[in-house]
């Protein structure tokens, strides 16, 4: 008498076969379901599927933004590391012709029939209460105000938990391979480098767009004299750099703006800098921001955009970054970025990438979230805290293989002779840089 394997008919055999079909090849990683059966690779990491509804939840919504929703509300998770285990299928999509889910109608009639063998075919589970939910016409005034406070409102208390001491939410500059040097070290040296690259002299007038919480304002005042002009979307970030300015006796050197980028009045500034900011403007917008950054610096000025890019042939962003991180943002492979600064009457004189430093950069910001995981829950929910876990996880791995990038474009506008103002060598931008 044969003995059956309940094993192989178990929920976790029948999900793995339907993921084999929709990926084109085998699993990298291992599969557990919710009735304890198991199959995969020995050694390779747990994806655990705690629930039907993950299962429901991914005949709705296909794809990588239903595996974010299960992943963010506990429904699906990784056992152990799940940096490795996000590489472990971005290996097999690079090294083994696995591609990315693909839900054909097929797919869907193969996935509904093991969901109805598997009690799971039910009404669409509720959109996670984390997912940026946004009206209006996309990149109106309004809607951007929307996109950007989903994020960057979240909590004043929530960005002093995650960031070091400079409040800096952007990539840092690992200027020295010191072991004592600190992500707070590499921030600062980001801030003293851009500053020199925007020849800042005591007295200088810097436009500051998209300032976040005032790092670079606060460093440019203090460090280098500025008279700095601040502006942001984001009504916590505002208040909380006014405060700042009242701390540290700034009033008569910051001026902070809570407005949209298009408002902005006056010109003639000696330096503008937007850091991190332009991924947010969108792509038929881009060329009004960069003529935007033209009109507001003044001749033999120099403007300095910090902004991510994509690789040729990758999404950039992508469904979970533009859910529930910065909706409707848009990144594009860094020469078309050139391209359009260039167009608005901008010299590009000097593009640095900073792609490995922007590894390391969220890497700190992942471990701070992970020291501190119950104080993180305790500030935004545990389903806000997953959110964060997955996007800075996510986000280390695509700058690590290449598939997102972040670069330092120094731009002039040039004098009607086609003066630049800038000087003949590049070298002292950065001695000493890490002795700051």
């Amino acid at each position: 008498m044969s003995t059956a394997r309940p094993e192989r008919t178990g929920a976790a055999h029948r999900l793995a076969a339907l993921a084999e079909d929709a990926l084109g090849g085998r699993l990298p990683v291992r599969l557990r379901a919710w009735d304890g059966s198991e199959t995969g690779p020995a050694g390779a990491p747990v994806v655990v599927v705690r629930s039907r509804r993950a299962l429901r939840r991914l005949l709705w919504q296909p794809g990588e933004l239903g595996l974010a929703q299960a992943y963010v509300t506990g429904e699906l998770d990784i056992e152990g590391d799940l940096a490795q285990g996000l590489r472990a299928m971005w290996g097999a999509v690079r090294e083994r012709g696995v591609h990315p889910p693909r839900f054909g109608p097929a797919d869907r009639v193969r996935a509904a029939g093991t969901a109805l063998r598997l009690g799971a075919v039910g009404p669409r589970p509720a959109t996670p209460a984390s997912q940026a939910r946004l009206r209006g016409g996309l990149h109106s005034k309004a809607r951007d105000r929307a996109a950007i406070s989903h994020h960057y409102d979240l909590s004043n208390d929530f960005y002093r938990l995650l960031l070091d001491e400079t409040m800096a939410y952007s990539c840092g500059y690992w200027a020295g391979d010191e072991a004592d040097f600190t992500d707070a070290d590499a921030q600062r040296a980001k801030l003293e480098l851009i500053c020199r690259k925007l020849d800042l002299v005591p007295g200088a007038r810097l436009l500051d767009i998209g300032c976040g919480w005032g790092s670079l304002t606060l460093y440019a005042a203090e460090q280098h004299k500025a008279q700095v002009t601040a502006v942001t979307l984001a009504r916590e970030q505002a208040a909380y750099i006014r405060e700042q300015v009242r701390e540290r006796g700034l009033e008569h050197q910051v001026d902070v703006v809570c407005q949209d980028y298009r408002d902005i009045t006056g010109g003639a500034y000696d330096a503008v800098a937007t850091v991190e900011m332009g991924e947010h403007v969108g792509d038929a917008e881009y060329p009004a921001f960069a003529a935007a950054l033209h009109r507001m610096v003044r001749p033999r000025g120099r403007v300095l955009v910090q902004q991510m890019s994509r690789g040729g042939n990758a999404p950039g962003g992508g469904q979970f970054i533009e859910a529930y991180i910065a909706p409707d943002m848009h990144m594009r492979p860094m020469g078309q970025t050139v391209g359009l600064l260039e167009a608005a009457g901008l010299e590009v004189r000097s593009v640095e990438s900073m792609r490995e430093h922007y590894v390391r950069t969220i890497e700190g910001w992942h471990r701070t979230l992970e020291d501190h995981w119950e104080e993180f829950v305790h500030l935004v929910g545990r389903e806000t805290a997953r959110v964060w876990r997955l996007y800075l996880v996510g986000g280390a791995l695509a700058f690590e293989e290449g598939r997102m990038g972040v670069d330092q474009i120094l731009s002039t506008r040039p004098a009607p002779g086609g003066d630049s103002g800038m000087p003949p060598s590049q070298r002292p931008w950065y001695t000493a840089l890490d002795a700051r």
